[in-house]
Parts: structure tokens; sequence; C-alpha cells
């Protein structure tokens, strides 16, 4: 039994927000039995660590609701002596009043909550994950931007009965700019709007250049996260992506855990007589499930992979894409799992296909990238190269003993 899961005489519950934070002291075994000892209204979020000290042991049990600021609240708890717990925001949400509610309320609720026992933790990333997963987001932001300057300019355009070509470069600006003065006569102010929807796509795209680069540093210089790159169908972004919204590995004992915290099991509902069986859509990272499934489809597009040749022997026997795609997802999601462990071979020599998709990384590394690095691209070339062929040294433990299974019981077959 964990420390966790040993009952404790206190839960304090915290409704923290930037600038404040509300606690509830709560003693007793069950939510019913329980008693809140002191409140504390509004604290300044400054003074964290000071009222931790004062007003807390390190027996008692520190619990918050997920929010904006709960990670950083658990790392200053932390650096006190203090053990706090984040709780899933989704449940705490469905357990408030909608009659009756402020920060008391809340911060007793949320202590009462763990006291149930049915309140899911959340795990609290550490500096470097924490740190992966805002380059995540802010590129996915910049990525989100692109496409809608993009389209801004496109239906103004459409709008003035002008229809570009696919795949016309926007972002070049002499080009760009006598191809749309030579698609009609426009006024100066519509030519003045028109300057300005180039600046937004401009604006946007140099942005998304920008983070794009430094996760593509970050995958190059990172031994795991390069190694993701052996598996078809995975380049920085999935790469990347994998090792920010992950984490520590160690985590998930085996791979079916991950595969459900990315969601690509299917669900199901079997209660009484009814049963259901559905997609991989409602419950896991959609974010991680989408760019696995993207691979996944590049994947089922490649001729000469096993991988492909296996999705297609199932898209041939299902007759379902989705379900094909699916599966190769899955699998990806395993195959991450062994990789992340440290449970790969060695690489004799970098194939065609693997230098061709590092040549492609380094190219998102960019010119001004490789300069900030100090290197040249051949140099930057072998370094990467050289990581990729370091194999793991595995060290078994002296000390772990070999305890065999207890052999099943054999039932005697009934007679016919």
């Amino acid at each position: 039994m964990n420390d966790k899961s040993k009952p404790v005489e206190r839960v304090i519950g915290l409704d923290t927000h930037p600038d404040t934070f509300t606690a509830a002291i709560v003693r007793g075994p069950t939510p019913a039995a329980a008693i809140v000892e002191k409140t504390f209204h509004k604290v300044p979020i400054s003074q964290l660590p000071s009222w931790a000290q004062k007003h807390t042991t390190a027996q008692d049990r520190l619990v918050l609701e997920a929010s904006g600021n709960s990670f950083q609240v658990v790392r200053v708890l932390a650096t006190v002596g203090r053990e706090a717990l984040v709780l899933e925001s989704c449940q705490m949400g469905k357990l408030k009043e909608a009659h009756a509610n402020n920060d008391k309320l809340s911060a007793v609720r949320i202590a009462k909550a763990y006291l149930a026992g049915t309140a899911k933790t959340v795990w609290v990333p550490d500096a470097r994950t924490q740190e992966r997963r805002d380059w995540f987001h802010a590129h996915r932001k910049a990525l989100k931007r692109a496409h809608q300057a993009r389209n801004s300019l496109l239906s103004y355009l459409s709008d003035n009965g002008v229809r570009l070509k696919r795949g016309t470069p926007l972002t070049k600006t002499p080009e760009a700019e006598q191809q749309l003065k030579a698609a009609r006569a426009w006024s100066p102010r519509q030519w003045q709007v028109i300057e300005g929807l180039l600046m937004a796509l401009r604006h946007a795209q140099a942005q998304r250049q920008h983070w794009r680069s430094l996760i593509a540093q970050e995958v190059l210089s990172d031994p795991t996260l390069l190694s993701l790159m052996r598996l078809c169908g995975v380049r920085e972004m999935v790469a990347f992506a994998l090792g920010a919204l992950i984490g520590d590995i160690k985590r998930f004992a085996e791979p079916r855990k991950l595969v459900k915290y990315i969601g690509l099991n299917p669900a199901f509902d079997d209660s009484g007589e009814n049963e259901w069986h559905g997609g991989i859509g409602g419950h896991g990272r959609k974010d991680l499930r989408c760019l696995l499934i993207e691979g996944a489809q590049a994947i089922l597009r490649c001729s000469k992979n096993p991988l492909a040749q296996w999705g297609r022997k199932l898209l041939a026997r299902k007759g379902s894409i989705n379900l094909a795609v699916a599966a190769i997802a899955r699998k990806l999601a395993v195959a991450a799992w062994y990789l992340m462990m440290g449970r790969w071979t060695p690489l004799e020599e970098i194939d065609q296909r693997l230098a061709l998709k590092v040549g492609k990384v380094m190219g998102q590394v960019g010119e001004h990238g490789l300069k900030r690095l100090n290197k040249t691209r051949k140099l930057y070339r072998e370094e990467i190269f050289q990581s990729l062929k370091r194999g793991r040294i595995y060290v078994l433990d002296p000390h772990k003993k070999f305890v065999p299974e207890p052999p099943q019981p054999v039932t005697a077959a009934l007679p016919a």
C-alpha cells in the first residue's frame, strides 16, 4: 500500500486563483463524518509557502482542483515539504451546486471529494515536460492563427471575384503582390486591406516557423525523441508531442495503459441485456490521438512498409478504412512505448529513408536555428546520426530475485 492510499487525519482543500487562494481544513474519514475545522478566505497567493508551514503539517493531505496555476501551486508547496494532489476538474465541476457557490464552498467540496475516494488525480508534470507542453500548445495556436489569416485573405479575394490556384505562395512578398495586382484592378482602399491581410499572414507564418524550429531542435537534441523518428509515420511533430504529452513513460506500466491514455482503445457499454461497442472518439488525449491518426494515414499510403501491408490486409478483411487507420495508430502507440522505455536496438547504419527524414527535420531548424546552435549543417547531421546509432546499455539489478508464478490448476475434461 502506498502513502496516498493510507487514511489521513486532515485534508486541506485549496481553491486557488492567480492572485489569491481559499483553504478549508477538513477532518474526518468520510464526507458524511467530515468536520470543517477552519477556513481561510482569499489569502494572497504570495503567502502560500508561509501559510502552509504555519497551518499544515507534512502528514496532512492538500488537494486542489486542476486549473491554470495548479501545477505551479504543487511545486511551490513541495519546496516547503508539503505534498499536494491535483484532482480532475471535469469531475469537480459536476459536484458544483448551481444555486450556491463561492470559494469557501469550493474548498470544502474539493476536500470532501477526495475523502469520497472517487476523485481522479492528475499527474503533475516535471519542469521540462511542462516547458515542452507550453511549446506544443504555442505551436498549435500559431498554426491556427496562420490558417485563419490565410482563410481571411482568400475570403476577401473571393468576395471580389478573385480565385487563386491551390498552393499559391502568399507569404512570398514580391511574387504574391505582383500576382494579386495582376488579378484585377484594385482601388487604393482595397489594396490597403490586402496589404493588412498579407501582413497578418506573414506574421502568423513567422510565428509558426519559430515554434517549428524550436521543436525540431529539441527533437534532434534528445536521444529518446530522436529514437521515435525511427518509426514510419513519425516525424518531429509526432515525436515531440509524444514526449511533451506523455512525459514520464514509467507512469505507464504497460503499453495498453498508454493506449488507453491516448484514447485508442474502443469504447464499450455492456450492461444487462444491452451490449454496445463504439469507436475511439470521446475519451483520451485528442491532440495526441489526432497526430497518431495522421501518421497512421501516412503509413497506409506507403506501399513497402510492413505495417502498411498489415493495414491493407486488415482493410480488405474489415472493409473500414477508419478501423484500419485506428489499428495502425494503436500499433504506433505500442511501438512508441517500447522506444521510450529504451527497449530498442542500436542502428548499424542509417538507411536512405531515415536519412531523408532527418534532412527534412533539419530543414525545419532553418539557417537561423543553425546559427544559434553555432553548427554547420554537415556537423549537425553527423551528430544526429551518431545519436541514432547509440543503443541502450541494460543494467541488471543483482538484488532482484526471480519469483516463479504458481502453477495453474488443471481441470479434467468431463466425459462426453
